[in-house]
């Protein structure tokens, strides 16, 4: 139905997370209906981006600069790290304008389903972090998933023997929710996560 190069291009966008071919096509022809300055301004901000941003050597945040923003911080907390499976959590994390301590952004989760071992995220770096004296408590803010309990039952199970205190973010019920539509899971993680008024 379409030319090879619109087909391409369509091709390309259906690459990206979360877009389906009709969305890959409405965005194709978006660009190929704009000015073509539109194309050449998302070609050139692509590349910079793909140019300029790398990961934080310390957190492995995204960044510009090395060490990251968070990381070149002095008013954190830099005993406490807070262990997130992906760069979204701490933009999460951030919004809450609560978290004064640093991160450490795993890029992925434990999943032998899918191939995914200790070896293929960020826990190794995490534990030579780990070696300066400086770390007093780890926070472990994986998400709520199989996958993310495990990632944080293995890393809590290496952390523990080195005296560093270890604790996990609290999961229950979200705040306007009603117990009636709450699964399972969340009211045991709720009733776990109790504490006393």
């Amino acid at each position: 139905m379409y030319s090879d190069t619109v087909t391409k291009l369509i091709n390309q966008f259906e690459r990206l997370p979360g877009i389906g071919h009709k969305t890959a096509v409405r965005l194709a022809f978006y660009i190929l209906e704009s000015p073509p300055q539109v194309a050449e301004e998302m070609s050139k901000v692509l590349v910079e981006a793909k140019q300029n941003v790398k990961f934080c050597s310390t957190c492995f945040n995204l960044t510009e600069k090395d060490p990251c923003e968070i990381c070149s911080d002095k008013k954190r907390d830099e005993s406490v790290i807070c262990v997130v499976e992906n760069v979204k959590d701490v933009i999460a994390m951030e919004k809450t304008h609560e978290y004064r301590g640093t991160y450490h952004v795993l890029h992925g989760s434990i999943s032998p389903m899918n191939n995914i071992t200790a070896g293929d995220i960020k826990i190794k770096e995490l534990l030579q972090r780990l070696a300066d004296d400086k770390i007093k408590e780890v926070i472990l803010a994986t998400n709520p998933t199989v996958e993310g309990e495990a990632t944080a039952m293995y890393i809590s199970r290496l952390i523990k023997p080195l005296g560093i205190s270890v604790t996990r973010i609290a999961h229950g019920i979200p705040v306007g929710g009603d117990l009636e539509y709450t699964d399972e899971i969340t009211l045991i993680k709720a009733l776990e996560g109790r504490r006393e008024m």
